[in-house]
């Protein structure tokens, strides 16, 4: 791995403590990834005091994910969930994304400085442990505009944009979801078997009890996980509520900065007690991805579709890895 140029910038490495420091990444470690194959690892240079995010090329997902589209947003969660824990923690995370020419899977260099903190991000650190990936149907309790609203800014806030689809693009996106759950290929649906686990406590994947019923009616985007004969089944939404998360460009960078997005929103939402699920099987072939943009609103790469709603509470989270497993030290 080639270290990276923004090894050798000085930091308070005094107030960043090894107890501290592991803190920060296991709250990181919460965030959202693909069939939770947590695609991150972490350097952390004692000399300088600046943090690696890393990805982990041993947790890509070839078949669904080639580009590494989808590993970029969720070690972009992570680096958001990152930047709230040490905001929480007094200390303010200065981050730098590497372009890909600085070698290796060094995806950003952070700095963690005692002063000025992310106040706001600070406030969603309860939202950190409490958010789930919720697969179960949700109420069809409309989403208040203010909320919607405050989902939106979140997205801004982290150069990004979140649409609400309406009228024929609301229905467009529905069929491009459809389309997409209905030519799901037996190379995808082989790689999303071999991250299902049969048990809770495994520290990855999905744990079968974690997925949610099969849909009987409704319109909700249903991800069925693969062949469940005995799976249960429940009507979901007949008007699910869909949004749609933008960035101008389609870059690695974008998509790191669409992954901070997708989390401050996701913790946004925790926060006023919405449910959220990825929609993402469309988002795998990019012919179909294209197709859930709306042109009338200008450029923009879809990022992520997230089926949102009141559901019902999901008392377990899926398993994380350790700190002791993502963090290494060096001099």
């Amino acid at each position: 791995m080639t270290p990276s140029p923004h090894a050798t910038e000085a930091t308070d490495a005094a107030a960043v403590t090894d107890e501290r420091l592991e803190e920060m990444v296991r709250d990181a470690c919460a965030a959202p990834s693909m069939h939770n194959a947590q695609p991150w690892a972490y350097v952390f240079h004692r000399r300088s005091g600046v943090l690696e995010l890393l990805a982990d090329a041993a947790r890509t997902l070839p078949e669904e994910d080639p580009r590494r589209r989808a590993l970029h947003l969720g070690c972009g969660a992570a680096l958001f969930n990152l930047r709230v824990a040490a905001a929480r923690a007094g200390l303010h995370a200065w981050v730098s994304p590497l372009p890909p020419a600085t070698g290796g899977d060094v995806l950003a260099a952070v700095r963690l400085r005692a002063g000025e903190v992310e106040r706001e991000a600070a406030t969603l650190h309860p939202a950190v442990a409490e958010r789930r990936t919720n697969r179960q149907p949700y109420e069809e309790t409309r989403i208040p505009e203010v909320i919607r609203e405050q989902l939106s800014r979140a997205a801004t806030t982290e150069r990004a944009r979140l649409v609400f689809p309406g009228g024929w693009h609301y229905r467009m996106v529905l069929d491009v979801l459809a389309d997409a759950e209905a030519g799901e290929t037996t190379a995808h649906r082989a790689e999303e078997e071999a991250w299902l686990r049969a048990e809770e406590a495994a520290a990855d994947g999905i744990p079968r009890t974690a997925l949610g019923p099969r849909m009987r009616e409704g319109e909700a985007s249903v991800r069925e996980f693969g062949e469940r004969p005995d799976g249960p089944w429940a009507d979901f939404e007949r008007e699910p509520q869909l949004a749609l998360l933008l960035t101008q460009r389609d870059e690695p960078a974008d998509w790191l900065a669409a992954g901070q997005a997708l989390q401050r929103v996701l913790l946004t939402a925790t926060r006023a007690g919405l449910s959220a699920a990825p929609v993402t099987r469309a988002l795998e072939h990019p012919s179909l991805r294209w197709l859930l943009r709306d042109p009338s609103e200008g450029p923009g790469h879809v990022q992520m579709v997230l089926r949102m709603g009141y559901g019902p509470s999901v008392p377990l989270s899926t398993g994380r890895r350790t700190p002791d497993e993502v963090l290494t030290y060096r001099d």
